[in-house]
């Protein structure tokens, strides 16, 4: 009898044992949550961008100096962008792939085309553009963080500033946003992460918002001449984070391969230009950002030569508003790279060598500008966090006399103006 029962409480204990353990189990893996899929990775987001900027000159004038903000005295739907993008991971320690895909409709995209993509579809000012169109690799190589590779069409790496709005902290453009630097390109950059400390780039590319495609005098191409150019530079991440340093350089062949260059005594498949850029950014506290940006470029072809710094400083009073100064100098030695276009497609026909393209040059000078900007987020709700309001005032003047502003009657242009970002997050 008493050999019964302590068997049947053995039995019983191991049952209520097996079943708790089981239960156990069951909790442990349900409470491990599932690893993301690459699908899960993946973001849709948007935004509308509308501003305008008034200038005591006619309405439909001209902000010299400008481009994104040209049209004086008139509303711009700038931009409605658009962007599916994966990132790469960036504690990735093995392979990775990733992509990015963004379009743009807007009067911004007079001036970003890529050659023969589009750039000449739509006669209107507003247009439309593929910014970035481009797959990302992470290759677990060389070193213990590895190298990035990015392959299609993408943005320059030069510059303080962008074409994606709401990175940057003015509404207007900077001279050397505007002349100094390139917008895009197509071909291959690499990232090769030396340390935590140093990354190196280096790539090749069509040339400066180019694509494929040239033959002499042709006005339609996807490249206005027949040579590639090399795009790279080095980038220092310093203070844990707080100051980056990124020295860049853009080296190829940009005249048009038409009858006028050659004329002029210019072989545009073989006179260099070269497009340098330094770009420092020191977080000096939580609310206090330093921006310094160094240019200097030379065009082989023609002997010209266009150089400046500007210096921007952002500080956030609060959660919801931040103040922008820039102070910008930068000089046009022979006045061939600051210029006006009038009409809608006259940037991309210049670009092209079309004879039908119109540039109105600021002659020799040396541009001076001042600008004051806020970056107001109102409380909204939720499905519209992120929306901005972005008044400013300018001021721009000729430091050497000359008078490229008003038509060519003027030394200084006073302007105000200002813009509303609308985010639109989808995925």
């Amino acid at each position: 009898m008493r050999k019964g029962v302590l068997l049947g409480l053995v039995v019983l204990v191991f049952s209520v044992g097996g079943a708790a353990g089981a239960d156990l189990t069951t909790k442990a893996r349900t409470s491990v949550p599932a690893l993301p899929s690459w699908w899960d990775t993946v973001t849709i987001t948007g935004h509308v961008q509308a501003g305008i900027t008034f200038n005591e000159g006619p309405s439909g004038g001209i902000n010299f100096g400008h481009l994104f903000t040209d049209k004086a005295n008139s509303l711009l739907m700038n931009q409605a962008l658009l962007t599916v993008q994966r990132p790469l991971d960036p504690k990735a320690s093995g392979y990775d792939f990733g992509f990015k895909f963004q379009a743009m409709y807007g009067s911004d995209a007079r001036y970003t085309h890529f050659l023969g993509e589009f750039d000449q579809s739509i006669s209107g000012r507003n247009q439309f553009d593929i910014v970035e169109a481009h797959a990302l690799f992470h290759l677990p190589w060389l070193t213990s963080g590895g190298v990035d590779v990015k392959v299609g069409q993408y943005v320059t790496l030069e510059g303080a500033e962008v074409i994606y709005a709401p990175d940057n902290a003015l509404y207007s453009h900077s001279y050397i946003f505007n002349f100094g630097i390139p917008f895009k390109h197509t071909g291959i950059m690499t990232t090769t992460h030396l340390t935590h400390l140093l990354d190196v780039y280096a790539g090749i590319d069509t040339g400066v918002n180019t694509t494929f495609g040239n033959r002499f005098d042709r006005f339609n191409g996807g490249d206005n001449n027949t040579a590639a150019a090399f795009h790279g530079g080095i980038g220092l991440n310093l203070m844990d984070g707080a100051l980056t340093v990124l020295a860049t350089t853009h080296i190829g062949p940009e005249n048009p391969n038409v009858s006028s260059a050659v004329l002029a005594g210019v072989n545009p498949n073989r006179a260099l230009r070269y497009l340098n850029d330094v770009t420092i950014v020191w977080k000096a506290t939580d609310k206090l950002t330093l921006t310094t940006d160094l240019n200097y470029i030379r065009e082989d072809g023609f002997n010209a030569v266009g150089s400046g710094v500007a210096q921007y400083v952002t500080y956030a009073l609060n959660d919801w508003l931040k103040i922008t100064g820039r102070g910008e100098v930068w000089r046009d030695n022979s006045g061939f790279f600051v210029a006006a276009f009038p009409g809608n497609l006259d940037f991309v026909r210049v670009e092209h060598g079309n004879p039908l393209g119109t540039a109105i040059g600021g002659g020799a000078t040396t541009y001076g500008a001042l600008t004051v900007g806020l970056a107001i987020r109102p409380p909204v709700p939720k499905e519209f966090d992120g929306l901005v309001v972005r008044p400013e005032v300018r001021y721009d003047t000729s430091l050497n006399g000359t008078t490229p502003f008003g038509a060519g009657t003027k030394r200084s242009q006073f302007t105000f103006g200002g813009d509303i970002i609308i985010p639109i997050k989808i995925r």
